[in-house]
């Protein structure tokens, strides 16, 4: 059945239609790692969307996914036009049409005629519910001044050049971007930002976060910052901070840095995350091939122990949790220090190189690993604790 060689196929499948929906338009400046996250759920229920309909039939065909209703409605709020979205489904159907041409060859035309047209009836009630979903949060959303002031930073991180006396922030300074999710956040960041003495802009979002920035004539000690956030930062907030920059440039990089470590606050067992600490997993989350990479260079290796190497992963996450420190190691996983650098040894060998080389890149392919086994934040589900990113403390094997 061709569904089934379909289905045989879906890994290549999914990967060569991200290329295709990245290459149809770059996700806008506002748009932010929430939206290219939701963009890759997408793309994965609709292709589900597709096999379901080829499998049942038009008339049996599942109802339109309420994830790519969710991800429309987020494509409204972060400034993705309609066209755009409507063009990526047709680039993604116009894909999955060539596959089902490779595969229809062993099954004749009149086959293929029928699939194809059962295809088009999908598609077509797919773009009515997804262009439904983004007109109505689109024309739900009040323009009240606070809007009008998101709106307007939004447009000046993608580079309009605006009148911004209404913002009341002077973009000279140097600026330290952050973003702050949880219940009060505007008030929570004025407490936490205090001791900088510094000038403070911020716009809440519609996705329930806050994003601001620091100003001031000094860079500003972004160390300064996660100390304050660590003793004050009220419980149910998450706070992602980026590095300092100046002029008008550096105050859309910083905040852009902030964005990008914020899915690893709000996943991850710290609470407050800089950028400097997480920019490898960070860009990695955001990175098809990088993620590919780390796996196949320092994940696949490790497979051929018995276990698949579980013990091996077990102990290095355990390690790097332990500052890369082994009687601490062997502490925290209870068995002696002589196992534990056993398996070290074991993963050098297995790598080919020693840890101390390539412990950042070891280490960000661990956590991804632990990133993909979970849930996005998106679904209400808390996911477990993940070690956090550890320093380089010259405790080696």
């Amino acid at each position: 059945m061709i569904a089934a060689r379909l289905r045989g196929r879906r890994s290549e499948i999914e990967q060569a239609t991200l290329t295709r929906v990245y290459a149809v338009s770059e996700p806008p400046a506002g748009a932010g790692p929430e939206y290219l996250e939701g963009l890759r759920v997408a793309v994965s229920a609709a292709i589900e969307y597709g096999l379901g309909g080829i499998e049942r039939g038009e008339q049996s065909a599942p109802p339109v996914p309420d994830v790519l209703l969710a991800q429309a409605r987020l494509a409204a709020r972060s400034g993705v036009s309609l066209d755009t979205v409507l063009r990526r489904y047709v680039a993604g159907h116009t894909l999955i049409d060539d596959f089902m041409v490779e595969e229809a060859e062993l099954f004749g035309p009149a086959e293929l005629k029928r699939l194809l047209r059962c295809q088009a009836a999908i598609v077509d009630r797919l773009l009515a519910a997804v262009s439904t979903a983004y007109n109505e949060e689109a024309e739900r959303r009040p323009r009240s001044a606070e809007r009008r002031r998101a709106e307007l930073v939004a447009r000046l991180l993608g580079g309009e050049p605006l009148e911004t006396r209404e913002l009341d922030y002077d973009f000279d300074l140097h600026h330290l971007g952050c973003v702050l999710s949880g219940p009060g956040a505007t008030q929570a960041l004025a407490q936490i930002a205090k001791p900088l003495d510094a000038r403070l802009l911020s716009v809440r979002r519609e996705e329930g976060t806050l994003w601001a920035w620091l100003g001031s004539r000094r860079p500003p000690d972004p160390g300064e910052l996660v100390r304050c956030a660590e003793r004050e930062l009220p419980e149910g907030h998450v706070l992602a901070i980026g590095e300092p920059g100046e002029g008008i440039s550096g105050w859309r990089l910083t905040h852009r840095q902030a964005r990008a470590v914020l899915p690893i606050a709000q996943r991850g067992g710290e609470r407050v995350v800089r950028y400097s600490g997480a920019a490898l997993l960070a860009s990695a989350l955001q990175d098809e091939l990088l993620r590919a990479a780390l796996r196949n260079l320092y994940l696949a290796p490790l497979e051929v122990e018995r276990d698949g190497g579980a013990a091996l992963r077990r102990t290095l996450r355990a390690y790097f949790a332990a500052e890369r420190n082994v009687s601490s190691t062997a502490t925290s996983m209870e068995a002696d220090r002589k196992t534990v650098t056993s398996r070290l040894r074991a993963v050098e060998r297995r790598l080919g190189r020693p840890i101390v080389s390539c412990a950042p890149e070891l280490e960000t392919a661990l956590r991804l690993e632990q990133f993909a086994a979970e849930p996005s934040p998106d679904t209400g589900i808390t996911p477990p604790q993940i070690p956090k990113l550890a320093t380089d403390n010259g405790a080696h094997p």
